[in-house]
């Protein structure tokens, strides 16, 4: 029953998931395991989730702070925020049922880049943690942790906890064993030294967590799979998107920018990017290597072919039947891949160093070439800025990837203010749309302004973008980037009262 635990004294700690959640004092700030779905506590929070519910039902509340790598899943985000036990959340949330209650102003939510998480621990701004609840593969005799399906910011929950919850998934494959590289090695200011890391397919730490054996209250087993949406089938959109951007690449492979073998990859989460992924399979680029927060689908085939000769991640990001196949043939990646904590997978000074080629989503983008990562009017949060910030600043090229439209062509996603502003124009040099592809780099932004409206605004939107360049062009206080901010509201206030931006 206990084949995944060797240590004598943590299999003594055993115990079921609601006894350890009986452990978790009300209040308390909780560092828990997972990035995007994958490594992330399956049952102790959903005992946690039924003890909220039955306190709540006796008149007494209970909540707690969550801290997490990014994003996990619905035994995790989704059962605690249905049983309102979340006080505050970071660095990064996607559950729909926590989205709800951060836009009803019932959660507080603190959206980081996700490189500071870990320093920003460490450096106490966050408060003290009081209990990591962390998903591992397994437990050695000499207790060091062989890590889960995500990295993330275990490493530092385990350091800074006064105590810890272990789960152990047998559900996790064995051959995970290996595949980490945890890197004890960063410090804070005025003894931080350079991380050497030189290549993105380069190990420099060790495949295990250590932690103290006292702290931990207790051990739980489990064997339960990682949660995971799956990705649809490219569509013309992807396909038009993944098709520009690799025309793209090919240009600048061309122009002597780029090596035949192209830079380290980055690629956000979402269908686009792994469309674009996927068209990679058929484009004249080999030896190719991924340094990223998350694997998906794509780099998964990538590496089958031989076209991925390696991928550094932080996380497994992967469909339901890509994580299987995975799982049943994990020992024949285990070479290819590294998974790494969140602060190293994110770390602005190896993302530039290495000159990653970044590629992430967005919301809106407007005509200067302002990105909106993650809300929706300006006001109601999506998701989370994530890693995209930390690799837009600091990649070798920074691109940003949207359909022309959204809500079946009734908005447009090219803007003449952007709402929000996740990512300022300096950060942003090139956008791709199914329309085409704005090279905007060494451009002005009234320059830049032509080249997106021309190259990636939807045709049915066009007039009504120039209409209102013209016009700024004419009226604004300054003309470096022409702008009349209440008409920019009203274009997305429209939406709100007509459902349709079609008129100008």
């Amino acid at each position: 029953m206990h084949q995944r635990i060797a240590n004598a004294a943590l299999r003594a700690k055993v115990m079921s998931a609601a006894e350890a959640a009986a452990r978790i004092e009300p209040g308390s700030t909780l560092g828990l395991s997972g990035f995007t779905g994958s490594g992330y506590p399956k049952a102790v929070p959903m005992a946690l989730a039924a003890r909220m519910e039955a306190e709540h039902a006796a008149g007494r509340a209970m909540r707690v702070r969550v801290w997490t790598g990014a994003s996990t899943g619905p035994e995790l985000d989704g059962a605690l925020a249905k049983a309102d036990g979340i006080e505050f959340r970071l660095p990064y949330n996607s559950d729909p049922i926590a989205r709800e209650r951060i836009n009803r102003g019932e959660m507080e939510y603190f959206d980081m880049h996700l490189s500071q998480v870990a320093p920003m621990a460490w450096q106490g701004f966050l408060g003290p943690l009081d209990t990591a609840v962390i998903e591992v593969a397994g437990i050695r005799a000499d207790g060091s942790l062989i890590p889960s399906s995500s990295v993330g910011n275990n490493k530092t929950w385990l350091d800074r906890a006064r105590h810890v919850i272990l789960e152990v998934n047998r559900w996790q494959n064995p051959a995970l064993e290996g595949m980490h590289d945890i890197y004890y090695g960063t410090a804070l200011p005025p003894h931080r030294v350079p991380i050497p890391l030189l290549r993105a397919d380069q190990r420099i730490g060790e495949p295990y967590f250590h932690c103290d054996p006292d702290k931990v209250i207790a051990v739980v087993e489990t064997e339960a799979p990682d949660r995971n949406l799956p990705f649809a089938k490219p569509d013309a959109v992807a396909g038009a998107i993944a098709g520009h951007l690799l025309e793209f690449l090919r240009h600048e492979v061309g122009r002597g920018r780029l090596p035949r073998e192209l830079l380290p990859l980055q690629s956000g989460v979402g269908n686009i990017a792994n469309a674009v992924l996927t068209g990679l399979l058929d484009a004249p680029f080999d030896g190719m290597t991924a340094y990223t927060e998350v694997i998906q689908d794509g780099m998964i085939d990538l590496l089958r072919a031989g076209k991925l000769r390696m991928a550094s991640a932080t996380a497994f990001s992967l469909s339901p039947d890509a994580a299987a196949s995975l799982n049943a043939d994990m020992s024949a990646f285990r070479d290819k891949m590294i998974l790494r904590p969140q602060e190293i997978s994110n770390h602005p000074e190896l993302i530039r160093r290495l000159g990653c080629i970044a590629m992430n989503g967005l919301i809106e983008a407007d005509i200067y070439g302002n990105v909106n990562s993650t809300h929706v009017m300006g006001s109601r949060i999506q998701n989370g800025i994530g890693g995209s910030g930390d690799f837009a600043r600091n990649a070798y090229v920074s691109i940003f990837m949207t359909p022309s439209t959204a809500k079946g062509g009734a908005i447009s996603s090219i803007v003449p203010q952007a709402s929000h502003v996740d990512h300022i124009t300096q950060d942003v040099q090139v956008i791709v749309t199914e329309q085409g592809l704005a090279d905007l780099r060494g451009l002005s932004p009234k320059q830049r302004a032509n080249v997106i409206m021309d190259n990636c605004a939807h045709p049915d939107f066009r007039p009504a973008l120039r209409d209102y360049f013209q016009r700024a062009r004419e009226h604004s206080y300054g003309q470096q980037s022409p702008s009349l901010p209440g008409e920019a509201l009203a274009w997305h206030q429209r939406y709100l009262e007509t459902g349709t931006m079609r008129t100008a």
